[in-house]
């Protein structure tokens, strides 16, 4: 197989030549038709993710064919597409898993972190944590569901039920997002990069009510505010935005010191909320939600040798919507 191998924080990916893995109890093996690339990945790359296993293959949003399985697999025969998300693992025991919030479980195996990910020719699962894609035909349109997909759509659930939804960070997550809020019914504000007219005029494209820069205030006040962008400063320009009740949801898994604010942004009933990780029931509901909103990814393809430069136009942004590599 073939792996795109980070070997040490801040280093490049290298491409290494390995022996085919080979499943597990419980585990299945894909074979990788695409693998998006996440904002996360920059992050485990520059070392702001603690506890990474080095050296690691990144990766999590993979779409592939199930070609082995462990023993005990049930569900995921070969041939089958299946989804891997960043969620690998949990313990199953800990008080959060035993309560439904595994997304918090204490011991928890993150794809492309803790074990392997989709940056290769082949990923060894855990077959309790991939999720069948019958009926998704398109494995690159696909790819993004996977993380982009799944962590909008918690922060959507975590944001309320809003009608005005302001966006911040118009990425991968955004766009995914954006097409769901609008199939609710609800409108969009997406915020971008002071002076990004790309970004903004694809925002509109996609139904947004109104797009500009993540410095400027929305033409009316938001019902809630969805943070993709991990820009701490954003935190209290996002509660100036939105109304007195309203919601600030941190939807990243990093994101820079929030600055100190006035606590008069914070009060008449403000709140800000995180979102961490996903649940298995979090992409049962959405991977059956996406197909009937309509949901479309614009995605950019690289080949996964050329998965640096990959990482690196997602730093720059100099592309719209995901980014996502082919073996």
């Amino acid at each position: 197989m073939k792996a795109m191998v980070l070997p040490a924080v801040g280093q490049k990916l290298r491409l290494e030549h390995r022996p085919l893995p080979q499943p597990g109890p419980g585990e299945i093996r894909l074979r990788v038709e695409a693998c998006g690339i996440c904002r996360t990945d920059l992050h485990i790359v520059d070392g702001e993710l603690g506890d990474t296993r080095l050296p690691i293959v990144p990766g999590h949003e993979i779409v592939g064919i199930v070609d082995a399985a462990g023993s005990g697999v049930t569900g995921h025969e070969a041939g089958r597409r299946v989804g891997v998300p960043w969620l690998g693992h949990t313990c199953g025991v800990c008080p959060y898993c035993a309560s439904h919030h595994e997304n918090l479980c204490d011991n928890p195996v993150f794809t492309g972190h803790g074990r392997d990910g989709g940056f290769a020719s082949h990923v060894v699962a855990d077959g309790a944590f991939a999720f069948p894609l019958d009926g998704f035909d398109d494995p690159v349109a696909a790819a993004p569901l996977m993380c982009a997909g799944l962590i909008g759509w918690r922060s959507l659930k975590r944001a309320g039920q809003g009608r005005r939804i302001g966006l911040y960070g118009f990425g991968a997550a955004a766009h995914i997002l954006a097409q769901v809020c609008r199939w609710q019914g609800r409108e969009v504000y997406a915020f971008t990069r002071p002076g990004d007219g790309a970004a903004q005029a694809h925002a509109r494209s996609l139904g947004a009510r109104w797009a500009g820069g993540s410095d400027s205030p929305p033409p009316e006040p938001l019902d809630a505010a969805i943070l993709f962008a991990p820009v701490g400063a954003l935190v209290p320009a996002a509660l100036r935005a939105v109304r007195k009740g309203g919601v600030v949801v941190c939807g990243g898994i990093y994101m820079s010191d929030i600055p100190q604010f006035p606590y008069g942004l914070l009060w008449e009933e403000r709140e800000i909320r995180s979102v961490a990780n996903l649940t298995r029931q979090d992409a049962f509901e959405f991977l059956e939600l996406a197909p009937r909103a309509g949901v479309h990814t614009t995605t950019t393809v690289y080949p996964l040798e050329q998965a640096n430069e990959a990482l690196a136009d997602l730093r720059a942004g100099r592309f719209q919507g995901a980014a996502v590599l082919v073996p």
